[in-house]
């Protein structure tokens, strides 16, 4: 079996941003310690919930220095890596990795995509590449291309090729998966709401947008799994369905920066064309809060 990056938790940390729209460099410090001790086992950094679309290359690179910084080794540093340029993947990986990221997260080919024989070829250019691990990112309703389990399996076969983000809300298609790469590939659910049904079928944790505002709720809930306690795990993620709808009320990272915000987390702003939510979602996702113990009435 191939060397496991991590099992339980890792958030997909938020960029947080001054009133200006510039990275909280300083922030963003703080919060990888603050989840660090909230008992989260990984932290994703530029990824989607990381609004890593609005970063220039000088800043994506920047936040993954600091984050790793920061982390000093405590937890794995992820970095949101993918690109729907195979070669410029490729560059930003190796930059991450000299800054300390400790393996790579990386989405399929969006808007140009490619055919799943291009995914395997664009997939394996990179980790012939790089010298980190690399977790798969599947997010169809983002990028357009769906990742089959058949090219899961043949991807598997390359040792850099760890694991896989799966966001298809595919059920029967994680099972195939796990059928298909057995050990050869760890299974993380991309999705909160589906974090117990995927572990079910195999999968390991999950990465997370919840857990920026509850890392040990989601900590607890992914260990009690993993350590045999189903039932608990179940119910914890029942009681949390609210909060984790609540999430996506808007385009992820916009509701959880106005939770964060509204916890007093400082998450800041989104850059455009991300815009805030309405009145309406605000209302929403204070009830959720308040519903979780969050906040007071």
């Amino acid at each position: 079996m191939k060397k496991r990056i991590f099992e339980g938790v890792a958030t997909a940390l938020i960029t947080p941003m001054k009133d200006d729209k510039t990275v909280n460099f300083e922030r963003l410090s703080s919060l990888v310690n603050e989840q660090i001790e909230g008992g989260v086992d990984g932290l994703v950094i530029c990824g989607t919930t990381g609004e890593k679309s609005t970063l220039r290359y000088d800043e994506h690179v920047k936040v993954i220095e600091i984050a790793a910084k920061t982390a000093a080794g405590r937890v794995p540093i992820i970095a949101g890596t993918g690109s729907n340029d195979t070669v410029y993947s490729v560059e930003l990986c190796n930059d991450a990795e000299k800054v300390g990221a400790d393996a790579f997260l990386m989405v399929t080919p969006y808007y140009n995509k490619t055919s799943q024989n291009g995914l395997v070829a664009h997939y394996n250019y990179i980790a012939d590449r790089v010298g980190k691990p690399i977790i798969l990112y599947n997010v169809p309703s983002r990028t357009g291309v769906q990742m089959k389990p058949s090219t899961y399996k043949e991807l598997s076969k390359h040792e850099n090729i760890v694991a896989v983000k799966e966001a298809n809300g595919d059920l029967s298609s994680v099972a195939e998966t796990k059928y298909l790469c057995g050990d050869n590939l760890d299974i993380y659910s991309g999705n909160d709401d589906q974090t117990v049904p995927i572990m079910s079928l195999g999968g390991i944790g999950v990465i997370s947008v919840l857990s920026n505002i509850m890392p040990r709720y989601m900590h607890d809930l992914t260990h009690n799994y993993l350590s045999g306690d189903k039932l608990k795990a179940t119910e914890m993620q029942v009681k949390a369905t609210g909060i984790m709808n609540a999430m996506f009320c808007d385009v992820n990272p916009v509701p959880v920066k106005e939770a964060m915000n509204l916890l007093g987390l400082e998450a800041g702003p989104t850059r455009l064309p991300l815009f805030p939510v309405t009145e309406n979602n605000r209302e929403l996702i204070k009830s959720k809060l308040i519903e979780m113990g969050l906040i007071k009435k």
